[in-house]
């Protein structure tokens, strides 16, 4: 394991008050190591640098502890709306391997990473599926049954709202990685978030060292069951946000 990938780990772990054993590490560079190799015939990500992958990844996909007490003892379930190569949920199933994870993205492709990981990993309660948030968030095994949603995924408050409210149980909460610039955006959605059975908690924002932008995490408290009609059909929250 590279010198430089213990030391940046460690220090980033270090700030979000997170100890890792060495097990854990291993599995975060073994992780680093299956993103940069089937990185080179499949687009999974633009930064695969050693130090930005930690960074920009591993630490931004942990700083949810910034917003929310996840302990290590947490059975709570979550699910991870549009995973991509598998953050947040990967780097949170790793250092809270009680947490029950459910990985989500429309990409086939992608899955077969995620399968890979998990099992190079040896990462037990974590299900992956494969669909679109929209359909999902109408289907009764999925619905409004989960503590916590995460995404990271690049959409506008409003649609991500009607994303990923749907799958929240009432008193759970749904947390948005975004950029630090969220305010307007966040205006414009609040809207949507309140039709959809939200209401904004907190912004809680910070800084990755390495990111010329700031950070945020949106929280949302679902308090009320969301109207059966939403989310919409696939594809309408994004051409026709909630206004």
């Amino acid at each position: 394991m590279e010198s430089v990938f213990v030391d940046k780990m460690s220090f980033g772990m270090r700030e979000l008050g997170i100890n890792l054993s060495d097990g854990q590490l291993g599995q975060f560079y073994r992780y680093y190591q299956l993103l940069t190799e089937w990185n080179k015939f499949m687009n999974l990500t633009a930064i695969t640098e050693l130090e930005d992958v930690v960074e920009k990844h591993f630490i931004d996909s942990l700083s949810l502890v910034r917003a929310v007490a996840v302990l290590p003892d947490c059975k709570k379930t979550m699910i991870d709306v549009g995973t991509g190569a598998g953050f947040p949920g990967i780097p949170l199933k790793i250092v809270f391997p009680k947490l029950k994870i459910t990985l989500l993205d429309s990409l086939n492709k992608r899955l077969k990473f995620l399968n890979e990981v998990i099992k190079e990993l040896e990462l037990a309660d974590i299900k992956i599926i494969h669909g679109r948030a929209e359909d999902f968030g109408r289907n009764g095994e999925f619905r409004e049954q989960f503590d916590f949603c995460v995404s990271r995924a690049v959409a506008n408050v409003s649609t991500l709202a009607e994303y990923c409210l749907p799958f929240v149980k009432v008193g759970g909460i749904f947390i948005s990685y975004k950029s630090g610039k969220i305010d307007e955006e966040l205006n414009k959605g609040i809207p949507a978030i309140k039709l959809l059975g939200g209401n904004v908690r907190e912004i809680v924002r910070f800084q990755l060292e390495k990111l010329e932008a700031d950070r945020a995490l949106v929280v949302i408290d679902k308090t009320k069951q969301t109207e059966k009609k939403f989310p919409r059909k696939a594809g309408i929250p994004s051409k026709e946000p909630i206004q």
